[in-house]
């Protein structure tokens, strides 16, 4: 029988907060799933608990958390920054590694997770990564989020009448957004990891260079049955559903467990 899940706090001053999924005993392999942010760390947390029990029935140690400054984690939302939310992983993996006893550590991540999980890979000690349709260019990103706030701010269905442009500013999908993270974020370029890497594509429409350079890395690429709509405005807040995921990150697993 699987443990029911426990809730953590660790890192500096016990500032973050996690969920523990555990099992019987030792857990021979242990998965972090590393959050995305704004309106997809929403989205996305249905799907994350799901896949966090259902990986934990198969005998997998699981934690999920959240950084500094975001959901149930201490901390001011406008003082995220990518080098805390690196350190915070760090700080995940070791709280996973003394929970489950594994000794072989997998990184999970969807949207700006898996560009997280990416970026923290060797620090962290990730032996793999699985990565759900990771961001692999900053600055494109930044301008998709942007075009979002742009929509949003104009979108009959959420306002009555346009929202101001001084009104509308400093956010994403409404969410606070800092200059420094802005910026922080446009700089992103993914580098491939030192680890076998695979990447579930959910993608409604291919994007140009693809998955390059993970791909030309050596990166497996695996598509996913069921289209995933990260920006679909008229979805806001409306929890992801990816049916598929469970069945394809345990598939993957299954040689490592």
């Amino acid at each position: 029988m699987t443990p029911a899940s426990e809730p953590c706090q660790f890192g500096r001053d016990g500032a973050l907060i996690g969920m523990y999924h555990g099992v019987a005993g030792h857990a021979p392999v242990g998965m972090l799933l590393c959050p995305p942010l704004g309106q997809m760390l929403l989205r996305t947390h249905r799907v994350y608990r799901q896949l966090a029990s259902g990986l934990a029935a198969r005998g997998i140690g699981v934690l999920r958390f959240d950084y500094h400054g975001t959901g149930d984690s201490a901390g001011d939302s406008l003082a995220l920054d990518w080098q805390h939310c690196l350190a915070d992983i760090r700080s995940a993996a070791a709280e996973l590694r003394v929970r489950s006893g594994c000794a072989t550590m997998v990184g999970f991540g969807a949207q700006l997770g898996g560009s997280l999980a990416l970026a923290a890979a060797a620090t962290a000690g990730f032996a793999r990564l699985i990565l759900w349709d990771p961001v692999l260019d900053g600055a494109r990103h930044v301008a998709e989020l942007d075009a979002g706030q742009e929509a949003l701010r104009n979108d009959p269905q959420h306002y009555v009448r346009p929202r101001g442009v001084e009104e509308a500013a400093g956010q994403w999908l409404g969410f606070p957004v800092s200059a420094q993270w802005r910026a922080q974020l446009a700089d992103w370029r993914a580098e491939p990891a030192r680890v076998p890497t695979l990447i579930l594509d959910s993608r409604p429409e291919p994007v140009a260079g693809g998955w390059s350079p993970l791909a030309e890395a050596g990166a497996r690429v695996l598509a996913m049955p069921a289209s995933t709509d990260w920006s679909d405005l008229h979805r806001l807040e409306h929890a992801i559903l990816a049916p598929d995921l469970l069945r394809m990150v345990g598939a993957a697993l299954e040689p490592a467990a």
